[in-house]
């Protein structure tokens, strides 16, 4: 299977500007994948990314190859693999204790809403509120942090029988 780039079309660029263009990879094409693909829960499959598992890892446990591990971003909505992907156990550590002087410390307040979505597996039942709020619960920065870390592990993997259709698609809709 050919990789991500492979597919974006080529273009003459003169970076130097001595009128002698190269030809090189149109990088800057974007191509959104559309909102009713991506919310049709019948072809998409939850999972929760392990620790410490990558995206070409996700791919090859899904897909068969490591070379869809761009689908299985794109489909999750992710720009940036480093910082809107989660992190392994030893990295989050790393990254709460450098970020926070005290991880332990309060960030915020909350409680849970009385009306409406009362639970939920990604904390939006939680809502923050003064501290003398009748029932208010303290939620440290760690805390914070390990339940941004728990809703980006949870992705969205387009099942494997829609593959092939999606990728022939995206081709040519990037160029």
């Amino acid at each position: 299977m050919a990789q991500y780039f492979t597919y974006f079309p080529k273009m003459y660029y003169d970076a130097v500007g001595n009128k002698n263009p190269k030809l090189v990879t149109n990088i800057l094409k974007r191509v959104k994948v559309k909102d009713g693909v991506k919310n049709d829960v019948a072809l998409f499959d939850k999972y929760r990314v392990k620790t410490g598992e990558s995206p070409e890892m996700v791919s090859s446990r899904f897909y068969g190859t490591v070379d869809y591990y761009w689908v299985v971003l794109l489909m999750n909505d992710i720009k940036d693999r480093f910082y809107e992907w989660p992190l392994s156990e030893q990295d989050f550590e790393s990254f709460v204790n450098e970020k926070y002087s005290n991880p332990l410390a309060t960030r915020h307040f909350e409680i849970s809403q009385s009306s409406g979505k009362t639970s939920s597996i990604d904390y939006s039942h939680l809502i923050e509120v003064n501290s003398t709020t009748p029932g208010a619960t303290a939620v440290s920065f760690y805390e914070y942090e390990r339940r941004k870390q728990d809703n980006m592990s949870l992705i969205r993997i387009l099942k494997p029988d829609f593959v092939s259709a999606f990728v022939e698609e995206f081709a040519k809709s990037v160029r």
